[in-house]
């Protein structure tokens, strides 16, 4: 292993911030850094010798090499990160533009806003993974967060709390229960997990995970990332009184004068409860 590599590795072994995926794919990205840099010419660099020139033969190699651009700024993030371990973030401008990277773009195209199936539910034999299946479709939760939430401590009364090592990014957050649908699904699950999460306790996350993807596609349920589409649309009608425009609502720039206030607000409250800090990131769920 280059020297670099291993560098990067143990870097990221010995800095365990963020959820498990978080981390798994940060030590991905550093790992197809340190390998572009070194066909990129930089033979001898190790993790406390990163200069601009470094960063700055990376911002001019992606986009040559066709990468989106959601995935440059997953990478300048990667990036951003390893220079602060190491303290050298300012060898890193604090903004993606100074280096002429392309912004994302939120496309609204098709609607990815998926319902879950009775009848497939109910071939899903394991009961954790089950109950994980219900909480995301309840409360618009990711699927790592739906297997590590511990219900009795998300039980907040009326919100349902999340605590930061259970999500992307390990930002808090609380989802309003705002139904007795919701509340009868968590209650359930605490009678469930008792103290615990929703990993049995002879299993780890990575276990569990494999059995989640099994039992799923055993019972032909796939893309259920596709339930927060559907929990955040549901939300927008509620908040809204009208569909979002992927569900069949007008587009904002159809919207009248008071109907505007609305929908600004209510995607904000939607990237909030989904665990977003951006408000654009909404046109995903639900389109503009």
């Amino acid at each position: 292993m280059r020297r670099l590599n291993y560098q990067l590795k143990q870097l990221c072994k010995h800095n365990r911030d963020g959820s498990y995926g978080t981390q798994v794919q940060r030590e991905r990205v550093l790992t197809l850094i340190a390998n572009q840099l070194h066909a990129l010419g930089f033979t001898q660099l190790h993790a406390k010798s990163l200069k601009p020139k470094h960063v700055e033969a990376l911002a001019r190699h992606w986009p040559e090499s066709g990468v989106a651009a959601g995935t440059m700024k997953n990478r300048m993030a990667a990036l951003r990160w390893w220079a602060t371990r190491v303290n050298k973030r300012s060898v890193i401008a604090r903004s993606n533009d100074h280096y002429g990277l392309p912004r994302r773009q939120y496309a609204n195209g098709a609607n990815r806003a998926k319902e879950l199936n009775e009848d497939k539910l109910q071939k899903v034999t394991d009961p954790h993974v089950r109950m994980s299946l219900e909480l995301q479709r309840a409360f618009g939760l990711r699927r790592e967060e739906a297997i590590k939430i511990r219900p009795h401590l998300a039980d907040r009364g009326d919100t349902l709390w999340l605590k930061p090592s259970w999500t992307k990014g390990g930002r808090a957050r609380e989802v309003p229960i705002r139904s007795d649908g919701q509340r009868q699904v968590l209650d359930r699950a605490r009678q469930l997990a008792g103290k615990g999460s929703l990993i049995p306790s002879h299993k780890t996350y990575v276990q569990q995970l494999k059995l989640y993807e099994g039992q799923c596609i055993r019972a032909g349920l796939s893309n259920m990332h596709g339930l927060r589409h559907a929990y955040a649309q549901r939300r927008y009608e509620e908040l809204t009184g009208f569909k979002a425009p992927l569900a069949g609502g007008p587009k904002r720039s159809a919207l009248a004068s008071d109907e505007r206030a609305p929908d600004k607000k209510a995607r904000a409250v939607i990237s909030a409860e989904l665990g977003h800090n951006r408000e654009a990131i909404t046109v995903v769920y639900l389109g503009r």
